[in-house]
């Protein structure tokens, strides 16, 4: 069939892969993704997806809706520390599901398939295509800018950069694994290097005396719910990627070890070269002239480098290139395993057979990026991208809450307090609940639009297993064309 159902013995365990076949094809060769992401890479995966556009575009948001520096800042740090208890939380998930997936593979093992099925059609068609997409856009403005010098880059020209930048990443990520994780590795040092120049530059100007942003620093401060809900949002798309690991867990060395000291390393490190960074914005400019500014990080440079300033319009690019490339390599997962549990096609569940990637996925997420960039902007693809995310973070975490309470003999190697999932959650439902109430917007019934139509779909497709016969047809063309062959599960 064209989605091929699973059996499980155990609701929160896959079936042993060296006890049964994917296939019905015992004793055949089975073919796998490789373990190829060590302690380093996973911190560089997690890093390098983190430090991307965020901290280079949305400053001047987080300070729109915040009204003040001082304010602003304590965004940053509460986003830091919410970033940090999710990743914990998702610690715990990781090592008693040791399964690659993220938020869907949880999902259907604590609540079932059809809360599964809603999220893998939610995530694979617009939430990650939307966060590549966003990536990729703010890629393109700062690697155009200085052939534009003076004036706006057209959006011509920024979109078909960012379409470009999406399939040079296409290549990378269906060629090999290790080229993809040497890219983001490469790419992360480079973009560690272009933050600690921006943080040396700010403490010298404070240390020269330019500390008048700072004065009267909470003169002005926002205080409606959907206002800092919003800010939130802003400030939490730079710490996205804090969930990337547990995509990607079965491609981990040592998985119960290298998850939770790859999130410890990594997450504090971004927070503090986060705050630092704004406090380096804000030395080197007022308030109004950060507000005012298209690409903050460029107007630092010009303000602080002067004739160096293309230096930071580089690593920019290089930075946010990088973040690409860790969210299309994590996004082409939740695909990949999607229909590999029998919520996508099947030939979406395939892998090439000499590069040992999960080629259809990354090219289907390829595809639905680029449709985003034809039809979108950044802000608004910001503020859908986290809406919805923060609503499958936060059921993902009260699947952990149910395991906590319910099924505490589970073996894990490692346990979150529960206070801090309970924090998380309730910090879910703030940031999913707030800008509806305060402010709502035509774009949040289009989303429950698209989930009900998911609904539909779910029920003859995957409760009833009706396959049309032409898509049998069109999965062994493809299956031929693409060189790829179904894949078995290694959650050992």
């Amino acid at each position: 069939s064209t989605m091929r159902e699973r059996k499980r013995t155990d609701p929160l365990r896959p079936t042993d892969p060296h006890h049964s076949s994917t296939d019905g094809s015992e004793g055949k060769e089975k073919l796998r993704l490789k373990r190829e992401v060590g302690l380093i890479s996973g911190v560089s995966l997690i890093a390098g997806t983190m430090i991307g556009s965020g901290i280079f575009m949305s400053p001047e948001w987080v300070l729109h809706h915040m009204g003040n520096p001082a304010s602003s800042l304590l965004i940053w740090a509460a986003c830091g520390l919410l970033a940090m208890f999710g990743a914990l939380s998702y610690a715990e998930l990781g090592t008693i599901i040791k399964e690659s997936g993220g938020e869907y593979i949880y999902i259907l093992r604590i609540f079932g398939s059809f809360p599964a099925f809603i999220f893998a059609y939610t995530s694979v068609i617009l939430v990650r295509p939307a966060g590549l997409a966003a990536v990729s856009l703010s890629f393109a403005e700062y690697a155009i800018a200085p052939f534009y010098p003076g004036c706006s880059s057209p959006q011509v020209a920024i979109k078909c950069t960012a379409a470009a930048c999406i399939l040079i990443l296409t290549i990378i990520n269906c060629l090999n694994v290790r080229l993809a994780t040497s890219v983001m590795n490469i790419f992360t040092a480079a973009k560690l290097l272009a933050l600690f120049v921006i943080v040396v530059g700010g403490l010298v100007l404070l240390a020269q005396g330019q500390t008048q942003s700072f004065q009267n620093g909470f003169q002005g401060t926002t205080a409606g719910v959907g206002t800092v809900g919003v800010a939130f949002y802003q400030g939490l798309w730079s710490y996205d990627g804090w969930n990337n690991l547990n995509y990607v867990t079965e491609e981990l060395k040592k998985p119960e070890v290298t998850l939770p000291r790859a999130l410890m390393i990594a997450i504090p490190l971004v927070t503090c070269l986060y705050l630092l960074v704004n406090v380096s914005y804000l030395a080197a400019m007022a308030p109004s002239e950060l507000l005012s500014s298209g690409a903050v990080a460029v107007t630092w440079g010009d303000k602080v480098l002067g004739s160096w300033a293309w230096l930071i319009s580089l690593s920019v690019a290089l930075s946010t290139f990088g973040s690409s490339n860790g969210t299309f390599f994590s996004g082409g997962r939740v695909c990949y395993i999607a229909a590999r549990e029998g919520h996508m096609p099947d030939i979406l569940s395939m892998a090439h057979v000499r590069c040992l990637t999960p080629s259809p996925a990354l090219l289907f997420t390829s595809a639905m990026s680029l449709i985003m960039i034809a039809s979108g902007n950044f802000t608004s693809i910001v503020n859908f991208f986290s809406f919805m995310a923060w609503f499958f973070y936060g059921m993902t975490i009260s699947g952990l809450l149910y395991l906590k309470i319910k099924k505490p003999e589970l073996p894990r190697s490692y346990k979150v307090p529960i206070i801090i999932p309970i924090i998380v959650l309730m910090a879910a439902v703030y940031l999913v609940l707030a800008p509806i109430i305060d402010q709502p917007q035509m774009e949040i019934l289009y989303i429950g639009l698209f989930v009900f139509s998911g609904i539909i779909l779910y029920f003859p497709l995957v409760r009833f297993k009706y396959h049309p016969r032409f898509l049998q047809t069109v999965t062994l063309h493809l299956q031929l064309l693409l060189e790829v062959a179904p894949t078995t599960r290694d959650a050992n």
